[in-house]
C-alpha cells in the first residue's frame, strides 16, 4: 500500500512517519504533504492507496481535503487526525467516507491498530487506488478504439481481482465504474449511452459480473452504430496522422487527443499494435521518406533534412547513418548521385 500522511506540524509529521515505519507490514511508499492544496498535487502525482490527515491546517484543512477527495479518489482509504476540541468537527467527515479516526496525543499502538483495521478490510475485499485508476483508464480506451479481445482481458482481470469482495462492494464498485465512465464519455462529449450510469440489478456476484460485462459489450455495439458503421482502427489514423506530418513536431499527446485516448494507454496501445514506441516509429518514418526524397538528383540534402523534420543537419546525418549504415551523402554515391 502506499501512505499519505498530511500535518503542517514537523515534529508530528515526523513522528507519524516513524510510526507507520515501524509497522509489521512495510508499505510501498510513505509521503508527506504540509496541507490540503499540497496533497492534491501529491495525490495527483503519487496515488496513494492510503491518507493520513490533519483537522487542523492552513489554505486547506482536512475537512475540506477529504470532501474534495470524497468526489475526486472515491477509493482512497481515508484516517483524521483531531484534537478533543475538534472531534465534532472531524465528525463531519463521515459524510465524506471517513471511518477511521485517532486522537492527538497519537501513539505507535494507535496508528498500528488503525493499519490492522485497514489491512483486515483489504483481505475482505478491497483494490488500491493505483490499480483502480490504471484499470478505469484502459478500460476507457478500449471501449473508445472498440478493443474488443483487450475489453475481454480487462474483464477478466477484473473479475479475478473482485472476487473475494461481497456483493455490496462489487455492487457499489461496478456501479461507481458504469458512472466513471459515462461521466468521461460526456464531459468530452464523444459519445453518450442512454442508461449506462443506472445501477446494476443482481443478487449474486455471477450475475452482476454478467450484468456488468454485458453493459459494456452494449456500450461497444452502440458506439460503432454511432458511428454508422464507419470504424476506422485507432492505430491506422494514428499512423497516417503522423505520417502526414513528418516535418512538423508531433506530440504523443496530440495524437492520443486525436484517437481519444489517454495518453498513457496510446502509448502502450501503439507499441502493442506497431512493435515501436511512438518516437522509435516516428523516427523510422522520417528516415524512409529522406531515403526516398535522397534518389531524387536536385533534391538538395540540406533541404531533405528540413522535410523529414530536422532543422539540426548533423543531427539528421547522424540518425540516417544509425538506420541505414551510411551518411545521407554516401548512400547517395552508392546510387550514382553526386
Amino acid at each position: 500500500m502506499r501512505l499519505l500522511i498530511v500535518d503542517d506540524e514537523p515534529i508530528i509529521r515526523s513522528g507519524l512517519m516513524k510510526m507507520a515505519q515501524q509497522y509489521t507490514q512495510s508499505f510501498q511508499t510513505i509521503e508527506t504533504a504540509i496541507n490540503g492544496v499540497e496533497a492534491i498535487e501529491r495525490i495527483a502525482l503519487l496515488e496513494p492507496d492510503l491518507l493520513i490527515t490533519d483537522i487542523r491546517m492552513p489554505k486547506m484543512d482536512g475537512l475540506e481535503l477529504c470532501r474534495k477527495l470524497h468526489d475526486s479518489h472515491p477509493h482512497l482509504l481515508k484516517v483524521v487526525i483531531s484534537g478533543y476540541n475538534d472531534f465534532e468537527y472531524a465528525q463531519k467527515c463521515l459524510s465524506y467516507g471517513v471511518k477511521h479516526y485517532l486522537l492527538k496525543p497519537v501513539t505507535p499502538p494507535d496508528l498500528h491498530d488503525v493499519f490492522d483495521q485497514i489491512l483486515k478490510l483489504q483481505s475482505q475485499g478491497f483494490i488500491s487506488v493505483s490499480g483502480y485508476i490504471e484499470w478505469i483508464e484502459r478500460m476507457k480506451g478500449s471501449i473508445w478504439s472498440l478493443q474488443t479481445d483487450e475489453i475481454t482481458r480487462l474483464l477478466a482481470e477484473w473479475r479475478k481481482h473482485c472476487c473475494h469482495f461481497t456483493v455490496n462492494q462489487l455492487q457499489h464498485l461496478l456501479d461507481e465504474v458504469l458512472l466513471l465512465l459515462d461521466t468521461h464519455f460526456q464531459t468530452k462529449k464523444q459519445f453518450v449511452m442512454s442508461g449506462l450510469q443506472e445501477p446494476l440489478l443482481a443478487s449474486t456476484q455471477e450475475e452482476l459480473f454478467l450484468a456488468f460485462e454485458c453493459r459494456m459489450r452494449t456500450l461497444m455495439k452502440e458506439l460503432l452504430h454511432s458511428r454508422q458503421g464507419n470504424y476506422k482502427d485507432p492505430m491506422e489514423e494514428a499512423k497516417v496522422f503522423i505520417d502526414t506530418r513528418l516535418s512538423v513536431e508531433v506530440t504523443l499527446t496530440e495524437v492520443a487527443d486525436l484517437v481519444g485516448i489517454t495518453p498513457s494507454y496510446f502509448s502502450t496501445l501503439f507499441r502493442k499494435m506497431t512493435g515501436e514506441t511512438f518516437v522509435s516509429y516516428r523516427m523510422h518514418k522520417r528516415m524512409e521518406k529522406a531515403r526516398d526524397l535522397l534518389s531524387i538528383p536536385h533534391k538538395r540534402t540540406f533541404d531533405i533534412a528540413s522535410e523529414v523534420g530536422y532543422d539540426d543537419y548533423p543531427h539528421f546525418t547522424k540518425t540516417f547513418k544509425k538506420i541505414y549504415g551510411m551518411s545521407p551523402s554516401e548512400y547517395r554515391s552508392s546510387m550514382g548521385i553526386k
